[in-house]
């Protein structure tokens, strides 16, 4: 077995400076690093992670919590994860994902486990007691959202209030009058607190009503099924839409299909325009969709850097919104018949397909 006495061997140092650049204890010259890499890769030496963490006190490696069970790991989680993992890989810090569930019970006895540094929080609840469970065990961490109290939360998010104002004028700009979205049912235990369906909805009922539009919400859970369903219901209680926000991704892609299956064009018909979602995503529909893009690699990105910062002994970033950007498709497009004046106002129509 190759020991730290081999590699300091071979690189003409001693122990000690072997020591303190596996450690990070000491700043170590570039030259010297140089040296004591090499050597490590000749003689093929191993770094025990256990012994840097009980010598550092740190193990270099941070955790994303992602409640898998409850909410599908799509291509938006993706990119937040792959994102995260590069932003920790360029600090020398290794990226592990935790499928763990809401309830904070599975998190506390990783964390006690002293496995991580530091852990980056997704799909965040309103009220969510993992952030409890990191608060009560002295954790660093992050959030990739926001709960209901922030006081001393260091956290960045999607700008929901921008990402609706930006899709409704869009649509109101063509021409739509009629725009109805389709969220989480808040009333489901799993959904109700949970920040996305809440802020987007919240903002969709505020900015129709700033349009001087109806308000329009029906319910879907996340998957395709239930989006193929929505859309029955839909224009069966409201055949006048002319165009549907949709929350979550994977109903998206279940809108499209089911509306095709009922015999409406997309977008002649009905255009329809996800709220969050990744390109990669978008393009498995025909047509391809016209997406509001989700800010994941930038999210991903400042989350993982704000906890590093923390585990680091410094303060984490400022709290960051970032809003979805419309990224172009086919799926959007003016009303087919000439909609009536009512609810014009701060916008002109315009008849582009977007």
């Amino acid at each position: 077995m190759v020991t730290m006495r081999d590699v300091a061997e071979r690189a003409g140092v001693s122990i000690a400076t072997v020591s303190f650049l596996l450690n990070d204890t000491k700043p170590v010259t570039a030259t010297t690093r140089a040296r004591i890499e090499a050597a490590m890769a000749e003689l093929g030496y191993r770094r025990n992670v256990v012994a840097r963490a009980l010598a550092s006190r740190r193990t270099h490696i941070i955790a994303m919590a992602y409640p898998a069970l409850d909410h599908k790991f799509g291509f938006s989680a993706a990119e937040f994860f792959t994102s995260a993992a590069d932003a920790a890989r360029k600090q020398d810090y290794h990226l592990v994902l935790w499928p763990v569930g809401n309830d904070g019970t599975e998190l506390k006895e990783l964390v006690g486990q002293g496995l991580v540094d530091g852990v980056v929080l997704m799909e965040v609840q309103l009220d969510d007691p993992r952030v409890t469970v990191l608060q009560e065990t002295a954790t660093p961490f992050a959030l990739i959202g926001r709960t209901s109290s922030l006081e001393g939360l260091a956290h960045v998010d999607i700008d929901f209030d921008r990402t609706v104002e930006d899709a409704v004028g869009h649509l109101y700009e063509l021409g739509h009058r009629r725009i109805v979205l389709i969220s989480g049912n808040l009333t489901d235990p799993v959904f109700s607190t949970y920040g996305p369906y809440v802020r987007s909805e919240a903002a969709y009922r505020r900015v129709a009503a700033e349009f001087g539009l109806e308000i329009v919400v029906m319910e879907s859970s996340g998957s395709t099924v239930s989006g193929q369903e929505a859309m029955t219901r839909l224009v069966e209680a409201h055949p006048d839409t002319t165009a549907v926000l949709i929350v979550n991704e994977f109903a998206a892609l279940g809108a499209v299909a089911g509306l095709n299956r009922l015999g409406y064009k997309v977008p002649e018909d009905i255009s329809v325009l996800p709220l969050l979602m990744a390109p990669e995503m978008a393009a498995l529909t025909n047509p391809q969709l016209t997406i509001m893009r989700t800010p994941g690699p930038e999210l991903g990105q400042l989350g993982t850097e704000s906890l590093i910062r923390q585990v680091e002994g410094a303060d984490p970033l400022p709290p960051q919104l970032v809003p979805a950007k419309l990224y172009p498709g086919a799926t959007v497009a003016g009303p087919r018949a000439p909609r009536s004046k009512a609810g014009a106002g701060r916008r002109a129509v315009r008849k582009a397909r977007s």
